[in-house]
């Protein structure tokens, strides 16, 4: 299996992880009664795999981000760009002539 495709399995594992603390938080803290809702209700159930599913697709593309943006390539020389060797524009008022309208 490539390297990357096996990274994102396991950043979508981690993210899929993470929703289910984070919802298990948001029904233990019962924040906005969403715990006794889906304790009491006929779809509760259906909610809470809802919740979770949803959640784990945002909380997985965010560590696979994540993830990504914190890989460094050691291949180069590193130091970004040089801003010194642009030219510089520089505001210098320009002279223009209006002809009179007549009529």
């Amino acid at each position: 299996m490539p390297k990357l495709v096996r990274l994102y399995i396991t950043q979508v594992i981690v993210g899929f992880g993470l929703s289910a603390v984070f919802v298990g938080l948001l029904l233990y803290a019962n924040v906005g009664n969403l715990g006794h809702l889906v304790k009491n209700s006929s779809g509760g159930g259906l909610a809470l795999v809802m919740l979770w599913a949803l959640n784990g697709i945002v909380f997985a593309g965010a560590q696979f981000g994540i993830t990504i943006m914190r890989m460094k390539d050691d291949g180069g020389t590193g130091g970004g760009g040089k801003r010194d060797d642009l030219p510089v524009m520089r505001a210098e008022p320009v002279p223009v002539k209006v002809a009179a309208r007549r009529g």
